[in-house]
């Protein structure tokens, strides 16, 4: 690191246990986030300032007026505009000094599992189940640890399944494909609504906790599932194992069906 950096980078660098090391293990790292709506815009911003080296966001999704009630990264400029390359302008007018891809489509399963094998985390940032169980499966299969966020009305969740260890969980495990096909009129915001500070507190500990795995710091919420409730300001936190008899990670798990295209809000 050059003396721009280090000044830069200097309350990382201040931390115990992070250090000069951990701060250029983000540098070296590249991360898939996969959506930039409203989870995708809080936790992008923190991977970019923090020095993540490359960051690949993926989304197929155009900026429209009623993304910016949550959606922090964009401005009423941006309407119109395609969101990932929207978020890569945004990201590089924060830190210049970090390389950021746009993906401005909906990811083939091919393309998916494509860029998946060539990163070192990933962040499911989307809105629907058919889109966390593509990423989780591409996950699950090229052995990269990902970070699940979701948020909905009042309520947001938060995982962490690193596939690098024996004994983690993938989303599957916790929510089965069978669950998602018999909400095939799921939740979206479009149609519930979200509180919009909601999308800002996941998105943020998303960021966290990929800032963790990525430098080795602290302890990540692999076995955990973390709950709040905006409306009553209450976290609550559920242990979650694997499911050795999953379709997706387990002894049942044949060659994971992802779907023609993910999309995200």
């Amino acid at each position: 690191m050059d003396d721009q950096q280090l000044l830069r980078y200097s309350r990382h660098v201040l931390l115990d246990g992070f250090g000069v090391e951990g701060q250029a293990k983000l540098a070296q790292s590249t991360v898939l986030v996969v959506g930039a709506g409203g989870l995708g815009s809080a936790a992008l911003p923190y991977l970019a300032s923090a020095g993540v080296g490359r960051i690949i966001v993926a989304d197929g999704d155009m900026v429209d007026l009623t993304n910016l009630q949550r959606q922090i990264l964009y401005r009423e400029s941006s309407i119109g505009t395609r969101k990932a390359a929207s978020a890569r302008n945004a990201l590089l007018a924060l830190n210049s000094t970090i390389e950021v891809m746009a993906v401005e489509e909906h990811l083939s399963s091919d393309r998916l599992g494509a860029i998946v094998a060539d990163v070192d985390l990933v962040l499911d940032c989307s809105d629907n189940f058919v889109s966390r169980h593509a990423i989780n499966a591409a996950c699950v299969k090229h052995q990269k640890p990902l970070v699940s966020g979701a948020a909905i009305r009042f309520d947001g969740q938060l995982s962490v399944f690193d596939f690098r260890l024996q004994n983690s969980p993938c989303y599957a495990c916790v929510f089965p494909d069978e669950v998602a096909a018999e909400q095939a009129e799921e939740d979206r915001c479009g149609v519930m609504g979200v509180f919009a500070p909601l999308v800002g507190v996941i998105g943020a500990m998303q960021a966290s906790e990929a800032l963790g795995l990525l430098a080795n710091v602290g302890e990540s919420s692999v076995g955990r599932l973390h709950l709040f409730s905006a409306k009553n300001m209450r976290w609550r936190e559920v242990r979650v194992k694997r499911d050795t008899h999953c379709l997706t990670c387990g002894s049942l798990a044949t060659s994971a069906a992802i779907s023609s295209e993910v999309g995200y809000a």
